[in-house]
C-alpha cells in the first residue's frame, strides 16, 4: 500500500524540485548548442573545402550556392560566366582532381581575402591527361551566416 504524507510533515515540503530543475537546464543547453557558429575563419575554411569536393563530383549547383550574384572573376567573368565555365571543365573531364595548398586567410569584418596555391588535373579517363598549377586570390563576403565568393583570379604557375 502505498502511503504519502501531506502537510509540513511531506519530505519534498518547502525543497525545490531538483530533478526537474537539472532538466530544465539540460534542455537550455542542448538548445544553445544547437545555436552555436562556427568562428569566422572556420566556417570560411568549411566553405572552401565543400566548394572543392562538390567541384571534384562535377556538382557545379552546389559550388554556386557559395559564389555571389555580384561576382567578379578572371577577365571580368561574372557569376553566369562562371557557372558556364565550371559546366565546360566538368565537360571536359571525367575526372577532377583539385589539391589546395595551405590558405592565408585576411579578414577583416565581414570581408575576407583568401590566397592559396590550386594543383588541378583532369582527363577523360580514369587517369589524369593533364595537370596545371594555379596561384589563387579570392575575395569573400559575409551574408548572413554564410560566405559568399565575391571575387576570384587566378594564374598559372609553372
Amino acid at each position: 500500500m502505498f502511503m504519502r504524507l501531506i502537510g509540513a510533515q511531506a519530505p519534498e515540503a518547502g525543497k525545490p524540485r531538483q530533478a526537474g530543475l537539472f532538466g530544465a537546464a539540460l534542455v537550455v543547453l542542448l538548445l544553445c548548442a544547437g545555436c552555436h557558429h562556427a568562428p569566422p575563419e572556420q566556417a570560411l575554411r568549411e566553405t572552401i573545402a565543400a566548394m572543392q569536393k562538390a567541384g571534384e563530383e562535377h556538382r557545379v549547383s552546389d559550388v554556386m550556392d557559395s559564389v555571389a550574384e555580384d561576382f567578379v572573376g578572371q577577365e571580368g567573368m561574372d557569376q553566369k560566366q562562371f557557372r558556364q565555365y565550371l559546366t565546360v571543365i566538368g565537360l571536359q573531364n571525367r575526372e577532377l582532381g583539385t589539391t589546395l595548398g595551405p590558405l592565408t586567410i585576411a579578414i577583416t569584418g565581414d570581408r575576407a581575402r583568401v590566397s592559396f596555391t590550386l594543383g588541378a588535373s583532369g582527363g577523360a579517363g580514369w587517369l589524369p591527361d593533364r595537370a596545371q598549377v594555379y596561384d589563387v586570390e579570392t575575395g569573400w563576403r559575409m551574408d548572413g551566416s554564410d560566405w559568399k565568393l565575391i571575387s576570384a583570379s587566378w594564374k598559372p604557375k609553372l
